[in-house]
């Protein structure tokens, strides 16, 4: 496909999506949600791409938040018709069961950050900075930085996040467990595409099967998650890849998956 606000790259059994507005800091609008609905559609139905990495163009931002100049003439009654933002999670975190990562390499604001959290996980620059500064224009955060946030760092921090709007560093970002680990700025990419590769060479199903387990401890009770993980582990159990890995194991060999 041809996308106009993004780049996407194959490598091997990577899909490299890069936010591509660097005049703009990489800020999110309608035509960037189009362009990455269709990214991650391509990526989830393409058998031979089993990881994916989200990252923004240039040195200084992976997204710098929503386009302002957008939504600064939108109505309340529009935001609310078209279920403004809601396509970010019903379009892309939903529909997309395979894993992707965000590299952060700059400023992650509003909407960035948002966009961030999204992922199953965040690799970020020494030069990253997250914020949820939407209290300063006089609204507040509507892609989920109030319940990903929330979930990710606590209520405290969360809550002077959006209440100062202030902004937090990778290191600090690292500490509150908002990222997962934080490499130098000339190293992210590969770092995160290293990451990306390792995880395409597992087995897809089982990819599939423990980022859903890891999801369903937000979303369930513990005896509910208990008894999702097991029944899916019998489920496992029953597949093409958990022969071939066990046997793989005891032959002490690389296992070779069907993703079945």
């Amino acid at each position: 496909m041809t996308y106009q606000s993004i780049t996407v790259e194959q490598r091997d059994a990577v899909t490299l999506i890069t936010l591509n507005r660097p005049q703009a800091l990489n800020a999110l609008n309608s035509k960037v949600l189009e362009d990455l609905i269709a990214a991650f559609a391509a990526y989830q139905a393409d058998d031979g791409q089993l990881c994916a990495v989200l990252t923004g163009s240039g040195d200084k931002a992976f997204a710098a938040g929503a386009d302002i100049k957008e939504m600064s003439e939108k109505q309340a009654a529009d935001f609310y018709l078209d279920d403004f933002f809601a396509p970010w999670t019903s379009e892309i975190v939903k529909k997309t069961r395979k894993p992707w990562i965000a590299a952060v390499n700059g400023f992650a604001l509003g909407g960035g950050c948002e966009l961030a959290m999204m992922a199953d996980f965040i690799i970020a620059s020494d030069k990253a900075k997250f914020g949820q500064p939407e209290i300063k224009l006089g609204v507040a955060p509507g892609m989920g930085g109030s319940q990903r946030l929330t979930r990710a760092v606590g209520k405290s921090k969360a809550m002077e996040m959006c209440l100062t709007g202030r902004m937090m560093d990778a290191e600090e970002a690292e500490r509150a467990n908002l990222v997962v680990r934080v490499v130098p700025h000339e190293t992210l990419l590969d770092e995160a595409l290293k990451t990306a590769k390792t995880i395409a060479s597992m087995p897809p199903m089982a990819s599939i099967a423990n980022k859903e387990m890891v999801n369903a401890a937000f979303e369930s009770t513990l005896d509910q998650g208990l008894v999702m993980e097991r029944r899916i582990f019998q489920i496992l159990a029953a597949s093409e890849d958990k022969a071939e890995g066990m046997s793989a194991f005891v032959e002490k060999r690389e296992g070779q998956w069907k993703g079945r």
